[in-house]
């Protein structure tokens, strides 16, 4: 650690916090934690049942307003999905969050993997 009250900056982004310090240190998702393609969205206000939730929680609370998929959500938080996927199952242990819809109720295995390399191709 730095002496003389420094604090760990980078430049450009802030101060700097490891993903694993958001998520005390878990590595696994709960089993409640919603799946990589699942849609998910906030239950409603947070209220007091916000109460003791980090701010990344509340941004990502305030990112599901509108249903998201789990792995567009990881990618406009910039944030690994791992850290996510733990972080969704914490708000949904809470029921801040449900799970509007899940990719695999709606299509195949074969159908996810043709979508990913048309989307690979439009690059």
């Amino acid at each position: 650690m730095t002496g003389g009250g420094e604090q760990w900056l980078d430049r450009e982004a802030g101060p700097v916090v490891r993903p694993y310090a958001m998520i005390k240190g878990r590595t696994r998702p709960p089993r409640t934690a919603p799946g990589l393609l699942d849609i998910v969205v906030a239950a409603g206000e947070a209220g007091d049942d916000a109460f003791g939730l980090g701010p990344e929680h509340r941004r990502l609370l305030s990112m599901c307003r509108r249903p998201i998929a789990v792995a567009d959500l990881a990618s406009d938080a910039d944030l690994p999905l791992g850290v996510v996927r733990v972080m969704l199952g914490d708000l949904r242990e809470r029921g801040l969050l449900v799970v509007a819809g899940s990719a695999d109720q709606h299509s195949s295995k074969e159908t996810v993997l043709k979508s990913v390399l048309d989307g690979l191709r439009a690059l």
